[in-house]
């Protein structure tokens, strides 16, 4: 029987240093894509509010997202560990809102209702403001773009003029 063969052949690639060049290049951008899909910030542990350390305080918030939306009202609990860490819940009853955790070095925010989460190291992003509201309500100043007012019988107003995004609320131990 006369079997034929593949109609391709495979062709030696010559190693100058053209190619030696294009092969290092190609070796350097596989492997950042390939350490860019490594999860970069470990996901936080569950916070157990019960161990020792924890200050809760709970009460009641009002958030816009900007000046032409609605107000959003809803409980609030920010509880600050004696190490440094903060917790936040926003909670639409039944179900939490926005949850976020900082730490003295780590940031993580998840908007519960649209399925989106965010974490990083080092200072939060100045756009994420719950993520300031819970530094703020813990005794941090806020970022340049950000107004923290804190007004009669307790109560307390975070502000980005220029997004229109505004917190006013207060909370009780």
């Amino acid at each position: 029987m006369n079997q034929q063969r593949p109609g391709w052949r495979f062709r030696a690639i010559g190693l100058n240093s053209r190619n030696a060049n294009k092969l290092h290049s190609l070796f350097w951008l596989v492997s950042v894509i390939g350490w860019g899909a490594c999860r970069t910030v470990p996901p936080f542990p569950k916070a157990n509010l019960s161990d020792p350390g924890w200050t809760i305080r709970e009460g009641q918030a009002v958030w816009r997202r900007n000046s032409q939306a609605p107000e959003i009202a809803g409980d609030l609990l920010v509880a600050t560990h004696r190490n440094g860490e903060t917790f936040l819940q926003f909670t639409k009853p039944p179900l939490p809102f926005v949850v976020a955790r900082i730490t003295t070095n780590r940031w993580h925010i998840e908007f519960v209702t649209e399925r989106r989460q965010f974490s990083g190291r080092g200072e939060p992003p100045s756009r994420l403001g719950w993520l300031h509201l819970a530094r703020c309500v813990s005794g941090s100043i806020p970022p340049a773009k950000w107004h923290w007012v804190k007004l009669p019988d307790d109560r307390w107003r975070l502000e980005n003029p220029s997004s229109g995004e505004t917190f006013e609320g207060f909370l009780t131990r």
